[in-house]
């Protein structure tokens, strides 16, 4: 399954990934960014990311001057969404 099949929005100007994701408290949306910031650090690039209490959003750009996102770039997504995965959703025990 593709990271856009997976919730992840598809944008073209300039290209890029996005995707809200929603938690319980802020406990659980601190523990994600730390965990994405992990599976980050390995390939030096960090996504936009704005977060509030139960909330983060995150975009995925494509290389400055790309015409469309690189496949590094793609896997991160679904890293991303293999962390999203393996917790709860909202909601939810």
């Amino acid at each position: 399954m593709t990271a856009t099949q997976q919730g992840w929005k598809r944008r073209e100007r300039p290209p890029r990934l996005e995707r809200r994701l929603e938690f319980d408290d802020y406990e659980q949306t601190r523990d994600f960014l730390d965990a994405v910031a992990v599976i980050c650090e390995p390939g030096g690039y960090y996504p936009d990311i704005s977060f509030g209490r139960t909330y983060a959003n995150i975009s995925i750009h494509a290389e400055q001057d790309a015409a469309d996102i690189a496949p590094e770039r793609l896997a991160l997504a679904e890293r991303i969404e293999e962390l999203m995965s393996a917790r709860p959703t909202p909601g939810q025990p």
